[in-house]
C-alpha cells in the first residue's frame, strides 16, 4: 500500500513525506489508534527515506503529525469512548470526523510543500522520471486497504451494520485479504486475536471507569453547577474556548489522551453545552487536543512510537521535527471554532 500510494506523489513538492501523510489518512480509517498508525506506517517509512536520502528532520514529523489522524478519521478508539460517556450517537462522531480529518492532513500537505521548496535540501533530488503505469499501479497496491475501509465505514454509514457488526465484518474482510495474499498463517491470527483481547480490554476498563466517574460527577452535580456558573458569569464563548486551549495544552504535556478525556469530559461537557456547543462538535474538538498531547513531551506518544522504530532518533530530533504539526492543529483547533460546519455539515447532510 505505501509503495503504491508514493508513486501518486511523485511528482508533488515533497514526494515520499507527501505519501506519509496521505497513507496515515487512509490507515487511519482500518486503525483508529494514533500510536498504531505511526508504529505501521513510520516502520516501512522511515526506512525507505533514509535509503533515499530524506533527511530525518522532514521524516519525523510527517510520521507523527499524519499518525494523529488515527483517531480523528474514524473509526476512532477515543470518540467510542466519548460516545460512552456522554450518550451522543458514535455513527454522528464518525461522520463529524471526516471532513476535519481530511482539512488537517490537507493542511498537513500544503506545510510539507511548502518547506520542501523553501529548504529542497531536505530533500534527494528529483533525477528519475516517473515510471509508466505507476497512477494505475498505486491503485491496485491500494485496492485491498480501500476494500476494508469501504466495508467497515461504508457498511455503518450506509445502514447496513451497525457500529460493532461492522466491527465483525472488518475482521472476516481482513482475512480474507490476508489469506489471498498467502500471509495468514496460525502464528499471525493468534497474535491478531492476542492483541484485540488485549486492546478492547483497555478501552472496557477505561469504559467502564469513565461510567462510574461520569455517575459520580453528574449526581454530586459538579457538571450542571459549573454550567450555571459559567452561565451567570457571562463569559464570551471564545473567551472560554481560548481558555480552555491552554488548559488541555498544558495537561496533555503530562497526561496521555484517553486519560484527558476520563478526566476532563465530565466536567466540561455541560457547561460546554451550556454555552450553545454541539455535543458532536465538543466530541471532535477533544479529539483535536487528544491529537496537540500526542505530540508534545514528555508524554506524547506518537514521539515514543517513532523514536523506538528509528535507529538513532532521539526524542529531541523527533520533538523538533514535530512542533510545527502541533502548531499547525492548534490553529486548526480555532479555525473549527469559527467554522464548526466542518465539523457538523456531514453529519447533518446525511440525517
Amino acid at each position: 500500500f505505501y509503495s503504491g500510494v508514493a508513486g501518486w506523489f511523485r511528482r508533488v513538492p515533497g514526494g515520499l513525506a507527501q505519501t506519509n501523510i496521505a497513507g496515515s489518512a487512509v490507515f487511519s480509517a482500518v486503525c483508529g489508534s494514533s500510536v498504531a498508525t505511526a508504529l505501521t506506517i513510520g516502520s516501512v517509512a522511515i526506512k525507505e527515506m533514509r535509503q533515499r536520502g530524506y533527511d530525518d528532520r522532514l521524516t519525523f514529523g510527517t510520521i507523527t503529525g499524519g499518525a494523529c489522524l488515527g483517531i480523528l478519521i474514524p473509526p476512532s478508539i477515543p470518540l467510542i469512548v466519548y460516545a460512552s460517556m456522554t450518550q451522543e450517537s458514535v455513527i454522528d462522531l464518525f461522520m463529524g470526523g471526516v471532513i476535519p480529518g481530511l482539512v488537517l492532513a490537507g493542511l498537513f500537505s500544503v506545510f510539507i510543500a511548502v518547506k520542501a521548496l523553501a529548504q529542497p535540501h531536505l530533500l534527494p533530488p528529483r533525477n528519475t522520471p516517473p515510471e509508466p503505469g505507476a497512477l494505475m499501479r498505486g491503485l491496485r497496491d491500494s485496492m485491498p486497504i480501500i476494500i476494508l475501509i469501504l466495508s467497515v465505514i461504508g457498511g455503518m454509514y450506509f445502514g447496513i451494520v451497525t457500529p460493532t457488526e461492522a466491527a465483525g465484518l472488518g475482521v472476516v474482510v481482513a482475512l480474507v485479504l490476508s489469506k489471498l495474499y498467502g500471509k495468514l498463517s496460525f502464528q499471525l491470527f493468534a497474535n491478531a486475536v492476542r492483541n484485540t483481547l488485549l486492546t478492547s480490554a483497555v478501552i472496557m476498563f477505561i469504559t467502564i471507569c469513565a461510567q462510574v466517574l461520569s455517575f459520580a460527577v453528574v449526581s454530586a452535580g459538579i457538571g450542571q453547577g459549573l454550567a450555571d456558573w459559567l452561565v451567570n458569569l457571562d463569559i464570551s464563548p471564545f473567551l472560554f474556548f481560548t481558555f480552555l486551549v491552554l488548559i488541555y495544552l498544558v495537561i496533555g504535556i503530562v497526561i496521555d489522551g484517553l486519560s484527558i478525556m476520563l478526566l476532563t469530559v465530565p466536567v466540561l461537557y455541560l457547561p460546554l453545552k451550556a454555552l450553545g456547543f454541539d455535543g458532536v462538535w465538543i466530541g471532535i474538538l477533544m479529539v483535536v487536543f487528544i491529537e496537540l498531547g500526542a505530540l508534545t513531551p514528555p508524554v506524547g506518544l506518537n514521539l515514543f512510537a517513532v523514536q523506538s522504530i528509528a535507529p538513532g532518533a532521539t526524542m529531541s530530533s523527533v520533538s523538533w521535527s514535530s512542533l510545527p504539526y502541533c502548531l499547525i492543529i492548534l490553529a486548526f483547533a480555532f479555525l473549527l471554532y469559527f467554522f464548526p460546519q466542518i465539523v457538523l455539515w456531514l453529519p447533518q447532510s446525511l440525517k
